[in-house]
């Protein structure tokens, strides 16, 4: 049985504030009964309680591992297919040539042998929120007390003309790290000399709203070295993006004019592709490209469609307090396919999710009140490999039970810094990476 010391050890270890400690209840968590907010199944006294997390990233491992450090009397089981995860934060790095595939790599050992969640490499076919159960593919059935669903994004392929998943193996995405990034990778060192690199990023609201200029800037820093008169056309679908001013100003001083940005209203927006060509049309003209990088809009992760957990824009309603999913009880539903307020898609957001997810299911299965803490997120681009800029916020939850931000906390790098300052930043962005990575995969 956890100890309230353990678990405010635990909670304070991942960041948690105060405000969240001071409402956890009593001096140990006695077994009873689950009530959850929106009702929960019963289960028998001291029988263990099993919560399934469908999803190994950023939010499903952060959730499933901190369930066992908040109540480690908690079964949890883990879904996820791949027995080796690559992480899209890093991925930009990758393809400038700064790490190898190595570094966001990621296994789940330590999750298995260290917390001791259940790691079942395969796929959720079936998810019956009635029955409480969930089916894999091989055709084992598993119930659930809880179940946590952390699956990430799809794409909405029929978006462009042209443009299909039949065709990503020639256009690639590589927004979803693994096979893509490693086509665009290829692709890259393939193109040839003062060839032209067309990016196509998506509208609003996609993963990581940073990565696609961190994407075109890393690929300058790579053409730079290996292909100095290459070109990069920026086709963006929006008028403006996140961390613009940093990036356009880093461009400037680091690639000359061999970056390009088209906003949507110039141009931008692609309403067509040819991709036996390579050629996309938008309202002022075409464009040809020797490497084409289309990232198409996007949607929650299959599974969610699959559980009936989406609403009709495509992404998850939940209860911003509990994560749980305001169409299914005893469903919760993290990361990027949620809607969390004002927190953006990316991996920070869903690791601070997950564990503010963990200590809601610890409480409701516990038959306790569920903790207000605070939601944090961090950003970290690499504009050069010396050059990095940042964005970081603070979340709390409002009177209305939406997740907002907090003026003046966290806040943007500097325009004009110093070369020393962007230097700084650069290895803050690599000593992010390797601590997330250590808390959420390795430690």
């Amino acid at each position: 049985m956890l100890k309230r010391r353990s678990l405010i050890k635990a909670m304070a270890a991942t960041g948690f504030g105060g405000t969240l400690i001071a409402a956890l209840p009593g001096c140990s968590l006695p077994k009873v009964p689950m009530l959850g907010e929106m009702g929960a199944k019963t289960r028998k006294a001291g029988e263990p309680a099993h919560v399934v997390v469908i999803g190994g990233g950023f939010g499903g491992a952060s959730v499933a591992k901190y369930l066992k450090r908040f109540d480690s009397s908690v079964n949890v089981t883990l879904i996820e297919p791949k027995q080796n995860y690559m992480t899209c934060p890093g991925s930009n790095w990758y393809l400038a040539g700064l790490v190898d595939a190595k570094f966001i790599t990621h296994n789940y050992d330590a999750l298995k042998t260290k917390h001791g969640v259940s790691v079942i490499h395969s796929m959720v076919t079936k998810v019956s929120p009635s029955a409480m159960q969930v089916t894999l593919k091989d055709g084992r059935v598993l119930d659930y007390d809880r179940l946590v669903v952390s699956p990430g994004i799809d794409f909405n392929y029929d978006a462009i003309e042209g443009y299909s998943e039949a065709n990503i193996n020639d256009i690639p995405h590589a927004y979803q790290a693994g096979p893509q990034t490693e086509i665009l990778y290829k692709q890259l060192r393939e193109m040839p000399q003062g060839g032209t690199f067309v990016m196509c990023p998506p509208g609003n609201p996609f993963r990581c709203p940073p990565g696609p200029y961190e994407r075109a800037s890393m690929v300058a820093d790579f053409f730079k070295r290996e292909n100095p008169t290459a070109k990069i056309v920026i086709l963006d679908a929006k008028e403006k993006f996140s961390k613009q001013g940093l990036f356009q100003e880093g461009w400037a001083q680091l690639y000359g004019d061999m970056i390009e940005w088209i906003p949507a209203s110039s141009g931008g927006k692609v309403l067509r592709v040819d991709a036996a060509t390579k050629t996309v049309f938008t309202d002022f003209g075409e464009h040809k490209a020797d490497v084409l990088n289309i990232i198409p809009p996007q949607k929650a992760g299959k599974i969610a469609f699959t559980a009936g957990l989406t609403n009709e824009k495509g992404w998850c309603p939940i209860n911003q307090k509990t994560f749980e999913s305001t169409i299914h009880p005893n469903i919760h539903v993290i990361g990027d396919s949620s809607i969390s307020g004002k927190m953006p898609k990316s991996g920070h957001s869903a690791a601070s999710q997950g564990k503010m997810c963990a200590a809601a299911i610890v409480s409701l299965l516990n038959g306790k009140d569920v903790p207000v803490g605070k939601n944090v997120n961090t950003c970290y681009s690499l504009v050069s490999a010396d050059y990095g800029i940042s964005v970081a916020a603070v979340y709390v939850l409002n009177a209305e039970g939406q997740i907002v931000g907090v003026k003046d906390a966290g806040g943007v790098s500097p325009k004009g810094a110093d070369t020393a300052f962007r230097l700084m930043e650069a290895k803050y962005a690599d000593g992010w990476y390797k601590a997330i990575a250590m808390d959420l995969w390795k430690s």
